[in-house]
């Protein structure tokens, strides 16, 4: 078994290794910290005298002693806190505590506030957008607070990182390199997102709209930069790549306040046609969202093999169009019922002759 002692040993030993992980953190934008040596004016080679010469030589070789020397200490540091890691960290902790709370406290409070202005530049951008004359849609909105948002807690973030003195000049070097090659490796999702900024600025469709695209129908949901959800009348989430959207034709069945009714009634070839009309634009006139203007029309379209069809056209608000185009082929028939008016089945004549064997 273990002793308490071993025990408590391991925790100094784990705890001195994260203090000095800390320490060489926070110290690494420090040239006095890192033991940087501190620049030397430099002096042409002609104009040098053999003293100059002399003391140059003796200066590398001070600084060759120094480079020897700190890797001495490091050594002699590594060693002392295997052998006496309690002693290490509690000069830790009294000469450096301080100073590792001080940046992680203005660490996190630059983060905060940078958080807290991004979210209020972000709702005092959208208030801009929605005040003035660009008619923007919802999700360009959107996509403008989520942007700025972002993008100053980026700037926070590096304020932040500078401040405790790490260099994030190498950092966002490395970022650019691997964004391009990962945007080398992701084109299709790049097509995506140039796709998502083309829908952003035409505004074929917005938050709510019930669209039909690439073959499905539902209303938008949401939308990102990459892809498109919508929500299918049976409750079905899909997501679309805004790609597959920009390349394809884009149906917005809601996007104007009214619409139009089309629904065809046939009547068989003995009922009376003057009457079929009447009916007919009585029952469709008697609905209740129908618009009197422009008003309703019952127009003979075809003499088809087994019946005569009419059109009935009518104008209706585009949040009532569904219902009252189940109820219109409710009512006309059981209004042709009552009138005695069929609906033909389909229906074929035969006609046979006798043919004489003779």
């Amino acid at each position: 078994m273990v002793s308490a002692m071993t025990i408590q040993a391991h925790m100094w030993r784990a705890l001195g290794a994260l203090a000095l992980g800390l320490s060489l953190l926070f110290s690494l934008g420090s040239p006095a910290l890192a033991g940087a040596p501190n620049p030397q004016p430099i002096t042409s080679f002609a104009q040098s005298s053999p003293e100059d010469s002399a003391a140059a030589g003796e200066d590398s070789e001070a600084g060759e002693n120094k480079e020897e020397g700190i890797g001495d200490q490091m050594d002699s540091l590594f060693k002392r806190l295997k052998e006496e890691p309690d002693v290490v960290l509690k000069e830790w902790v009294v000469e450096d505590g301080p100073r590792l709370i001080g940046n992680l406290l203005l660490f996190f409070l630059i983060l905060f506030v940078s958080k807290i202005i991004g979210r209020w530049l972000a709702r005092l951008t959208r208030g801009g957008l929605e005040r003035s004359k660009l008619n923007a849609s919802e999700l360009f909105k959107n996509f403008v607070e989520n942007t700025v948002t972002k993008v100053i807690f980026f700037v926070g973030l590096i304020i932040a990182l500078q401040t405790i003195g790490v260099n994030v000049a190498p950092l966002l070097a490395g970022v650019g390199v691997m964004g391009f090659v990962v945007g080398f490796a992701l084109q299709d999702t790049l097509g995506n997102f140039a796709a998502g900024v083309m829908l952003l600025l035409y505004r074929p469709y917005d938050i709510g709209d019930v669209v039909t695209v690439t073959g499905e129908t539902g209303s938008v949901e949401a939308m990102t930069l990459v892809s498109t959800t919508l929500l299918t009348p049976d409750n079905q989430r899909l997501t679309i790549p805004n790609g597959s959207i920009w390349g394809s034709t884009i149906r917005n069945i809601t996007a104007n306040e009214t619409r139009r009714i089309d629904q065809i009634f046939g009547i068989a070839y003995d009922d009376d046609i003057e009457k079929a009309e009447a009916v007919m634009l009585d029952v469709v006139n008697s609905m209740e969202h129908v618009k009197s203007d422009p008003g309703a029309q019952v127009m003979l379209m075809e003499l088809a093999d087994s019946s005569v069809n009419f059109n009935v056209r009518a104008w209706v608000p585009t949040s009532q169009y569904f219902g009252t185009v189940c109820e219109l082929r409710r009512q006309m028939k059981l209004r042709f019922d009552k009138e005695g008016i069929s609906f033909p089945f389909p229906q074929q004549d035969v006609h046979m002759h006798q043919v004489d064997p003779s």
